[in-house]
């Protein structure tokens, strides 16, 4: 699991670099909120929405042939809402006000989003492979010395037509 207060550390740091901004969460892809300073904004439902607008950002960018998802920036009347991609299966949303320095918002941001992306990876179960038993390692040890070739051949589709 996360450490939510690296997170927040994060989060934090990013406000201080940017004093507009107004409000952060990280969230995983599918809407939970992860961590968050958002003063009165309701967390999870601007999570629930990122993962919405990811949804269709993430088959924009595809339809378009532009590559994988980076980031999301909508402006309304009083401000932006800009979301980041943080790894593969995190966000980072930031909510600043309409006199924020845009540039900076990015700058800060992706660099934010990289940074809690490391932390959700490092994080997650899959991080640290499992351990084998020793016998089983010094079989594949074994059966791999000398030859540099995979123990089996990669999958390659058949034509059946």
């Amino acid at each position: 699991m996360v450490d939510e207060a690296e997170l927040l550390a994060e989060i934090h740091r990013l406000r201080v670099h940017v004093p507009q901004v107004t409000g952060a969460l990280a969230a995983s892809v599918d809407g939970l909120v992860l961590a968050h300073d958002t003063p009165g904004v309701e967390a999870e439902g601007v999570a629930a929405l990122t993962a919405a607008a990811l949804g269709v950002a993430l088959r924009l960018t595809d339809a378009t042939g532009q590559g994988g998802f980076r980031e999301l920036l909508v402006r309304g009347e009083s401000g932006y809402v800009a979301t980041y991609a943080a790894g593969d299966s995190a966000v980072l949303t930031l909510l600043a006000g309409d006199r924020v320095n845009v540039g900076r918002l990015h700058l800060e941001g992706r660099r934010a989003g990289a940074r809690i992306g490391e932390l959700v990876v490092a994080a997650s179960p899959a991080a640290a492979p499992p351990k084998e038993p020793a016998r089983a390692r010094s079989r594949a040890r074994t059966r791999t010395a000398g030859s540099g070739l995979p123990l089996r051949a990669p999958h390659t589709p058949t034509d059946t037509a």
